[in-house]
């Protein structure tokens, strides 16, 4: 990972780089400081402890530089397999016991799925048919408990140029900064936090970029009288006068849509059998408190998932894409988070990014660059040699550890804050 070193500043910062994102990589159950440094020399875990957590807790190198650095070189492996195809907005809980690491409140947590202590991460990734790679990562901090909070803000080292922001405004800033950037642009994906935001749809419009992104049932929007016919199968769907009068939640809508308006789709293989479901679409304007006719609001597909074996509709999308847009494409891009999702997964149970037992802002956000680095070598890896590379199987040798030592937040162990 010789391409990535230069840019964590200092020569004496170099090893201690190399020896964290190697101690990532390693087999392990857990991938914070203490037992990483147990792996890499379990005859002097002290001196290593020390030299990896200054690397992580405190030195002052770029998580910005160095993930742009990642970018680079990973995102050239991927597109040699694929075009980008999406940008991907995404926000991942880790759940913490104690109250003192940095961002960590009672919010809702994905992983768990309900409310819970933990902290909350938002990123933003790009992604292939087949791949993709967190290119931003910012935690988010609670306005009450965290953001206004100066003692808890000057206990944890956060910045002072971080001030409150909600999650689908870092979520937008992150879009911005890619823009500027240059990447290869996506249609942009979010769930319904990010999607049923006004201004995050208005933000991502003004940067001419297409969205599809999941809104809540509650939704409001006007459908147009004139349904188009678009891809070879697609029916052409019959609104009265009377209903274009009328304002509806996209769920009314998906709730009065004839039987004729419905298709099963099936959109990628799942890891037992095919995945498929049932869908309906129609083009609506949304609208607004001050825009009740959607007059100022652009024309773009609202996509329903019904499948027929539950009682009402599971999933609403508002698309700004083109009219001639199929229906097969329409729910294959809606649907195309899965892929961050299984990423997420490999991030967090092989490289350990929720496993930092760390408080402060700089570490939470260097190890998290760090995961993303080591992830990016294992996407390049698959991407130029082997599809199979995962963690174990990269050839690097695992030391045996002494037999009286335990770490910190393993099974049994003591709790961490």
């Amino acid at each position: 990972m010789e391409w990535l070193a230069q840019v964590v500043g200092h020569a004496d910062r170099i090893e201690p780089f190399r020896k964290y994102c190697i101690g990532l990589l390693l087999e392990g159950e857990r991938k914070s400081v203490e037992p990483m440094a147990a792996r890499l020399a379990p005859d002097h875990v002290q001196g290593m402890h020390e030299s990896l957590h200054h690397f992580v807790a405190k030195s002052p190198w770029s998580d910005d530089a160095m993930l742009k650095q990642v970018r680079n070189y990973v995102l050239p492996a991927m597109q040699k397999i694929g075009p980008v195809t999406a940008w991907v907005v995404d926000e991942t809980g880790m759940v913490k016991k104690g109250r003192h690491s940095v961002g960590v409140a009672r919010q809702y947590c994905g992983r768990v799925g309900k409310t819970e202590n933990c902290q909350v991460a938002v990123s933003l990734s790009v992604a292939t048919a087949t791949a993709s790679l967190p290119i931003a990562w910012r935690l988010y901090l609670s306005e009450e408990e965290w953001a206004n909070d100066p003692l808890r803000r000057a206990a944890a080292g956060v910045p002072k140029e971080v001030q409150f922001q909600t999650k689908p405004q870092i979520a937008l800033g992150q879009i911005r900064q890619a823009v500027e950037d240059g990447l290869a642009p996506g249609v942009v994906l979010a769930d319904e936090v990010y999607g049923s935001h006004r201004e995050f749809r208005d933000g991502v419009v003004e940067l001419k970029l297409n969205y599809s992104l999941a809104v809540r049932s509650n939704t409001t929007v006007w459908a147009l009288e004139r349904q188009p016919k678009s891809g070879k199968k697609r029916r052409s769907i019959r609104i009265s006068r009377e209903q274009t009068a009328t304002l509806f939640t996209v769920k009314q809508w998906a709730l009065q849509l004839p039987e004729k308006a419905w298709r099963e789709v099936t959109w990628r293989e799942g890891s037992k059998e095919m995945l498929r479901s049932r869908f309906a679409t129609l083009r609506v304007r949304p609208t607004y408190a001050d825009d009740l006719k959607g007059e100022r609001q652009l024309e773009q597909w609202l996509l329903i998932e019904w499948p027929k074996e539950v009682a009402e509709p599971v999933g609403y999308w508002l698309a700004r894409l083109p009219v001639k847009t199929s229906l097969k494409r329409l729910v294959g891009i809606s649907k195309h988070r899965w892929v961050i999702e299984r990423d997420y997964e490999e991030l967090k149970s092989e490289l350990g990014l929720a496993h930092y037992e760390g408080r402060n802002w700089r570490g939470f956000h260097h190890h998290a660059t760090l995961c993303i680095a080591a992830y990016g070598f294992l996407i390049s890896e698959r991407s130029r040699f082997s599809p199979s590379a995962h963690v174990g199987d990269l050839r690097l040798r695992t030391p045996r550890l002494p037999s009286h030592f335990r770490p910190r937040g393993a099974k049994g162990s003591a709790p961490t804050a």
